[in-house]
Formats: structure tokens, C-alpha cells, sequence
């Protein structure tokens, strides 16, 4: 009898099945929250025509163009080239923390809060491991993740919760900017004020070669990038910039189009669901909509420490028409526990891939800095309101 042998890519281990669950199952935590969430609610409220109600299209569109043009610039090291040459022309300790930071909330603006730690953290570790300063981790990654929540706060596109409240309030450019400018500017003074409390120690990093970008790619790459922004603003249809983008990059950098963060926007969709069942239970759209009319903004910011920002977000907002105060506080909020926003489990992630058994002096720091800055800029929003 002639045995039939399979080829060794066909062959089941079930301990590398059981380990690449797992790899996935950490990777992706706020996904199957999301799944669980959704499943359950389906059962309350059976899944019917009302579904197809649930999804904004729009919002998924303009952060699938989003990523996946930051992923194809991030591939040609153009993010890291730039923060490199800025971090280079400081000197001491403070300037470059001051430097990296900055950059990190700038990124945040323009490619959006995890984007811009994913960047720029792998940058401070270089900086800070490269001229002897590792013993600062804990503080720089802390206000680089503050930088990169709260920077986001400006713009349509800089937090994906910006993105889905502004298309789905229909909020103009000007009035969006004009909400968050006070707060915005309250928090450029706490993080800068933090910065200059470390030590003016001069710092000598190691030469290094001269990184160059290929010319050609990045002008297109930066053209596609201006089209995805014009797209959130509802200029250009997002229909058009979805064929653009996802056209451009198959043909240039497939791999940008893969290294798309699909668990975000499953993240997104999951929550859909969950946010509109949730608006379809009496008693859960009497308690709050009760809740929010007491104060939407406070409400927001402690929503946001146990369920996070974004589904904060797109669940608040089917209970309340009061989007200023809604805007401010799942944008304030993101800055308080390590789930407050999904950006924070990023850095929490890269500090503890660095310095094993730190995790709890970090998580210490991490939580005073973060609850401080939500004090202050939870009295600043109240004053403006």
C-alpha cells in the first residue's frame, strides 16, 4: 500500500496554530473587544435592513487612503530621514527630547496618532540608547505618546475619532479647528513646559551614513498624501481617492497596501455595529442621553478611560447633538488610562520591548503625567464652553 505524503506546507501543527492565535489575539485585543461587543449586541437586536444604516463609509475611506499612503512614505524612510536631520541640528538633552517630541506632534496632526508613535518612538530609542541617555525612556516615551494623543486634537484627520465625529456631526473645517485651537494651545505650553524641566547635558551621537529618498516615489507618495487630506475635507469625492490611492500603490508598493492597519478599521466597523444596536435599547438610549445632558463633556472623558476613544466616540455621539463638547472630551480624554486611546498601548508596547520589567515604574509615571494634563485641559474646556 502506497502511503500519501503531504507537503509540508499543507500539514497542521497545531502549536504554531495555537501560537500564531495568540500572536494575533495580542496584537489585535481592542478587535476582539470589538467582535465580542458587536456579537452581543446582535443578539439583543437581531441583525436586519437597519444594519446597513450603521456603517460610514465615508470615515472608513478616508483612514483606509490615510494609512495606506503614510505606510508607503513610512517605506521609503521618509518620516525617520526628516525626524533624523531636525534631531541632528540640536545639542543638548533638552533640545533633542524638545525636538522629538515636537516631532511627534506635529506627526500626530498630519498622519495620525499611532502613525506617529509607530514613527517617531523607535527614533527617541535610537537617540536616547545611541549617547547614553536610556535612563529618560520612561519620561520621553510618556510625553511623546501625550504629544502624539493631544496633537491629533487639531485636525479632522489627526485621531481617528476626529475623522468619524466630523463626518458624521457634518462639522466645518473652520468651526472644527476653532474647538480645539484653545485646547490645542494648552496643551503645546504643558508638554513644552515639561520638556525644558530635564537637564541641558550635552549629547554626541554616532555618525551616521546619509540616508537619501528616492526623488520620484516621494514626490508621488506626497502628491497621494495631498489628495487623502483633500478627501477629508470633502473636496474631492472619497469614492475618487479611494480608486486613486489603492491604484497608485498596487502598482508602485503593494506592500504599503498590506501594511494597512486592517485591525483598525475591523476595530471601526465592529463598533458600528455595536454603537447602533446599543442606540436602538430603550434603556440604554434613556440612560445616556440622561447622562450626557448633565455634562457631555465630563461624561466623554471618564467614557473614554474604560471603553477608549474612539468607540467612545461613535457611541456617544448617537445620544447627544452637543459635538463641541463631545469633540473636546473623547479628543481630552484620550490622555488618561493606558486604554484611553489605542495609541498608548503602542508605546507601552515599544517601552516594554526595551526595558523588560519595567512595566509597573512606567505605568506609575505613565498615569500621573496623563492625569494631569486631563485636570488642566478638562478646566480649560469648561471655561470655553
Amino acid at each position: 500500500m502506497i502511503q500519501q505524503r503531504l507537503h509540508p506546507r499543507f500539514v497542521i501543527h497545531p502549536q504554531d496554530t495555537l501560537r500564531k492565535a495568540g500572536a494575533f489575539a495580542k496584537k489585535n485585543v481592542v478587535l476582539l473587544i470589538a467582535l465580542a461587543c458587536a456579537a452581543v449586541t446582535s443578539v439583543i437586536v437581531p441583525p436586519d435592513a437597519a444594519y446597513l444604516g450603521y456603517f460610514d463609509l465615508k470615515t472608513l475611506t478616508c483612514l483606509f487612503c490615510t494609512l495606506a499612503v503614510i505606510c508607503a512614505l513610512k517605506n521609503i524612510r521618509f518620516f525617520t530621514v526628516l525626524a533624523r536631520k531636525i534631531v541632528q541640528c540640536t545639542g543638548s538633552l533638552r533640545m533633542a527630547v524638545l525636538a522629538l517630541v515636537w516631532i511627534t506632534f506635529i506627526g500626530s496632526m498630519l498622519i495620525s496618532n499611532d502613525m506617529a508613535l509607530l514613527t517617531f518612538l523607535p527614533l527617541g530609542f535610537f537617540v536616547l540608547s545611541y549617547t547614553g541617555m536610556q535612563k529618560h525612556m520612561a519620561f520621553v516615551f510618556i510625553m511623546q505618546n501625550i504629544a502624539a494623543n493631544l496633537g491629533g486634537m487639531l485636525t479632522p484627520f489627526g485621531n481617528p475619532q476626529n475623522l468619524y465625529l466630523y463626518s458624521y456631526f457634518n462639522i466645518p473645517t473652520g468651526e472644527f479647528m476653532g474647538i480645539m485651537a484653545i485646547p490645542f494651545a494648552a496643551a503645546i505650553a504643558l508638554i513644552t513646559i515639561c520638556c525644558l524641566c530635564l537637564p541641558r547635558v550635552k549629547l554626541e551621537m554616532p555618525a551616521q551614513g546619509e540616508s537619501k529618498l528616492p526623488v520620484g516615489r516621494t514626490v508621488i507618495y506626497l502628491a497621494l498624501f495631498a489628495l487623502a487630506l483633500v478627501v477629508v475635507f470633502r473636496i474631492v469625492p472619497y469614492w475618487l481617492g479611494l480608486i486613486v490611492i489603492t491604484a497608485a500603490l498596487l502598482f508602485m508598493d503593494r506592500k504599503a497596501l498590506a501594511d494597512v492597519d486592517y485591525g483598525l478599521l475591523g476595530t471601526f466597523v465592529c463598533f458600528f455595529v455595536f454603537a447602533g444596536n446599543m442606540a436602538r435599547i430603550p434603556a440604554v438610549s434613556t440612560l445616556m442621553s440622561g447622562l450626557l445632558e448633565k455634562n457631555t463633556l465630563i461624561f466623554s472623558v471618564l467614557s473614554c478611560q474604560v471603553i477608549s476613544n474612539v468607540p467612545s466616540a461613535i457611541l456617544l455621539s448617537q445620544f447627544t447633538a452637543d459635538y463641541p463638547a463631545l469633540l473636546l472630551g473623547v479628543n481630552i480624554g484620550g490622555a488618561g488610562t493606558l486604554i484611553a486611546s489605542l495609541a498608548s498601548l503602542i508605546t507601552f508596547r515599544e517601552y516594554c520591548a526595551h526595558n523588560p520589567g519595567k512595566a509597573g515604574s512606567y505605568l506609575a509615571k505613565f498615569t500621573a503625567f496623563n492625569f494631569g494634563f486631563v485636570v488642566v485641559l478638562c478646566a480649560v474646556a469648561l471655561l470655553i464652553l
